[in-house]
């Protein structure tokens, strides 16, 4: 009893050295990815999905989608609501609804701040409209923008939680407004990331979306402990599901009918439409590509908390799908993620602790404690990764 206890002992030991999780058998997704499941096989559900798209007729989703606008507009002049941001997604929706589906959408953008919007974010919302769509750009007072933003840092460093629950808020209310009952929307988190919470009655069905890991339900509550009026914040409430039914709102992932549907594909469409993108290097981002969230920098920080808390990050999202497409091996992907995850310029730390007026210490202190022990080592103020990608049990 005595000798294997000794053993127990040592081999307790040695798992703490290294943490070891799973990985998809596929693609370098973790199980640490909040909502999601893997198969008895060891799949990540994106990859699982990806399987079942070879054996689809993507005619027959396309007409799914004719039948279903024809049926539902109500609009004598739109036929859907579409939630733009200036960036490859919203570019490349936007063009295909129109030309591909002879559709006539809305855009709804919601601008960032002053201090936190890029001029490229800028310039590639003027693009949309110059290349002809209606666009309705609304933007929220920006003290209270600042100080939800400042009071979701101070609670567990998501400081993006209520300017998502906005964004996500403000195509919904457009189609509310202008009694239009279709909003059309990106990817389908359930299937293409593996955020399960969000499955729908169909793969096309997005009105559970309030339920992704950002929104958790999109309810007001926990911006109102934080102390403010309902009347000072009323514009980030999501609408509630019996808004949903009361105005017969569907929101429709596109996602679910684009056969070549990806982060990479997505971008070179938007380029050929006079796109700018990002011109700042992998190193300083973890952006591969240089297209995404291009409306803003701060985008960067939050993926590298996402690496903290989770062990992924940007480049993780983007090799996954390079993966299950064959354009990158396994062995290869895992040079880009040991290289790219996680990867924050200080630039965009300084700027950001600047707008909020916070120091850079008092910034540090806060990611250390959401950082996730059990993935990182915190040794003299280096935050150091416990396992070694790929690898897990």
């Amino acid at each position: 009893m005595l000798l294997e206890k000794k053993f127990l002992i040592k081999s307790n030991m040695k798992q703490k050295n290294t943490f070891r999780f799973k990985y998809c058998k596929i693609c370098l997704q973790t199980d640490t990815r909040p909502q999601s499941k893997f198969t008895e096989q060891g799949i990540c559900p994106a990859c699982s999905y990806y399987l079942t798209t070879k054996e689809i007729d993507w005619d027959q989703r396309l007409q799914i989608l004719k039948d279903f606008v024809a049926k539902n507009k109500t609009s004598k002049f739109y036929d859907g609501v579409l939630g733009v941001s200036g960036g490859k997604d919203s570019t490349r929706q936007a063009l295909w609804l129109r030309e591909k589906l002879n559709l006539n959408p809305l855009l709804v953008c919601l601008a960032y701040p002053p201090e936190q919007v890029t001029d490229r974010g800028c310039e590639n919302i003027s693009n949309l409209i110059e290349l002809g769509f209606d666009v309705i750009i609304e933007s929220l007072a920006p003290k209270t923008w600042k100080s939800i933003m400042k009071s979701c840092f101070d609670d567990d460093a998501n400081w993006c939680k209520a300017s998502e629950q906005a964004l996500k808020s403000s195509a919904i209310k457009v189609a509310i407004r202008k009694k239009i009952k279709i909003v059309f929307w990106g990817e389908n988190s359930a299937l293409q990331l593996g955020d399960l919470k969000t499955k729908g009655r169909s793969g096309w069905d997005g009105n559970n979306n309030r339920y992704t890991n950002t929104l958790k339900g999109a309810d007001m509550k926990w911006i109102l402990d934080y102390g403010y009026d309902y009347k000072d914040v009323f514009s980030y409430e999501y609408p509630k599901e019996e808004d949903f039914k009361k105005n017969k709102i569907q929101i429709i992932y596109m996602g679910w009918f684009l056969k070549d549907w990806s982060l990479a594909n997505n971008g070179s469409y938007a380029i050929l439409s006079n796109l700018e993108i990002r011109t700042d290097k992998p190193e300083n981002t973890g952006d591969l590509y240089g297209t995404t969230s291009l409306d803003e920098d701060w985008v960067t920080l939050n993926q590298m908390i996402k690496y903290y808390k989770y062990g992924f990050g940007r480049a993780s999202d983007y090799v996954n799908e390079e993966i299950r497409i064959g354009n990158l091996s396994r062995e290869l992907a895992v040079e880009f993620v040991n290289k790219y995850d996680g990867k924050c310029s200080d630039k965009y730390i300084s700027s950001f602790c600047k707008y909020l007026g916070i120091s850079k210490q008092y910034f540090w202190k806060k990611i250390k404690s959401v950082t996730n022990k059990r993935l990182f080592k915190i040794n003299n103020s280096k935050i150091r990764k416990n396992f070694k990608v790929g690898v897990g049990y």
